[in-house]
């Protein structure tokens, strides 16, 4: 069995920690378990992620966070506003399942959160789709991402996504630009970018 944070279900040794974090000024508690992405603490990259996002622009409509791991994104957002609803979404069971419990530790009720491979399970559409991609499943994962977002958008809604410059940064806004017909830099922080594309 494979014990990648991208598999279904990691085969790994359990060592569950418990941690607590501040985002967008919204204290929130972790737990955590070998076998998912960033387990120590949330990672840089998803960290500026959230500080760029903005609800600012965004039409009416739920949100959806891809590769949710164990829910720092989607659970964050859910947490600052309530009156929307977000689902969180990965093919990791593990991460999953602590999503699962962090939305319970924190008192997030606004959320779902299934198992789905990129957009597999996912039959909604979206005011907002944020990601922070798994790398390492490889450049056809990520541009799947990418490049399945646009049916699962609202019109007017946006793609939001994390991604190290030398991990891909230029072709991920490469290919934004090909399925969206716009994109957009919103931030660069120590080689992460924050790219963004709006659906007309």
């Amino acid at each position: 069995m494979a014990n990648y944070y991208y598999s279904k279900n990691p085969d790994v040794v359990h060592n569950q920690q418990e941690w607590e974090f501040t985002l967008r000024g919204q204290a929130l508690t972790f737990v955590t378990d070998n076998g998912v992405f960033s387990k120590r603490t949330v990672d840089f990259g998803t960290r500026t992620l959230l500080d760029t996002f903005d609800f600012a622009a965004l039409p009416a409509g739920p949100l959806l966070d891809v590769g949710a791991g164990y829910g720092p994104i989607g659970l964050t957002l859910a947490k600052e506003q309530p009156q929307r609803h977000v689902d969180l979404v990965d093919v990791n069971e593990l991460a999953l399942s602590l999503a699962r419990e962090n939305a319970q530790r924190n008192q997030i009720s606004n959320v779902t959160i299934f198992s789905s491979d990129q957009y597999a399970a996912v039959t909604d559409q979206y005011a907002a789709i944020l990601t922070n991609p798994p790398i390492r499943a490889g450049k056809p994962v990520v541009h799947g991402i990418l490049s399945g977002a646009y049916a699962h958008l609202l019109p007017g809604g946006v793609l939001t996504v994390v991604i190290q410059k030398k991990q891909g940064a230029p072709s991920a806004q490469q290919k934004m630009q090909e399925v969206f017909g716009n994109v957009a830099v919103l931030a660069k922080n120590k080689g992460y970018f924050i790219l963004q594309s709006r659906r007309a």
